[in-house]
């Protein structure tokens, strides 16, 4: 998704709405960032738009990167800085170390990262929707929810500590668990892309 060298372009003030509804809107869909929203968006301070190739949308406070979304409908993505901040706030999914060369090149990720001795998919002992009581790791750094297709996901990798990509599930954790092949996620903004190189002051 961004491969490519990213210009910087200007940045523009949202409107106090706007930063509502952008507020409202990353709630709903990452629950567990609740506790830390003051902090990503203190109530002083002022969140701003920065427009990107693809129609893409990257979301700023203070010039440090936030959010990003695929046109304005689109749900929002976390920049891996603020996955690196709060990494137990977004779902989860580990890869093994054979995969992170080609994540980190931008290929899709494919279930066998997943499904391998050192991959991490959830252990689906929450059946339920985002935000759910007890939702979040379990004691072996597994998700404890299984994940649609469709939902936000952050990738983090077999012996790292910090996430290396964030994406979109092309097909749920259940089914991958049971065919063990194919995509899962496509499209993703990983460590050294454009996006994590853009200069934002």
């Amino acid at each position: 998704m961004f491969k490519k060298e990213i210009n910087t372009s200007p940045k523009s003030k949202l409107k106090s709405s706007v930063q509502r509804a952008l507020r409202q809107s990353l709630l709903t869909t990452f629950p567990l960032l609740t506790p830390y929203m003051d902090e990503i968006l203190p109530k002083k301070g002022s969140l701003e738009a920065m427009k990107l190739p693809d129609r893409c949308t990257l979301y700023l406070f203070e010039s440090e990167p936030l959010f990003f979304q695929h046109d304005l409908a689109a749900t929002l993505l976390p920049h891996l800085k603020l996955a690196h901040r709060f990494p137990q706030a977004f779902p989860s999914i580990r890869i093994d170390r054979g995969a992170i060369r080609f994540v980190l090149s931008g290929a899709t990720l494919m279930a066998p990262g997943l499904t391998s001795a050192g991959g991490r998919l959830p252990s689906g002992v929450l059946t339920g929707t985002p935000g759910e009581e007890g939702e979040g790791l379990d004691e072996e750094a597994r998700w404890k929810r299984e994940l649609a297709k469709g939902e936000p996901v952050v990738v983090t990798a077999e012996g790292k500590s910090e996430a290396c990509a964030v994406g979109f599930l092309v097909a749920g954790t259940k089914e991958v668990k049971e065919k063990g092949k194919g995509p899962v996620i496509e499209d993703a903004h990983y460590l050294g892309d454009g996006l994590w190189k853009l200069t934002t002051d």
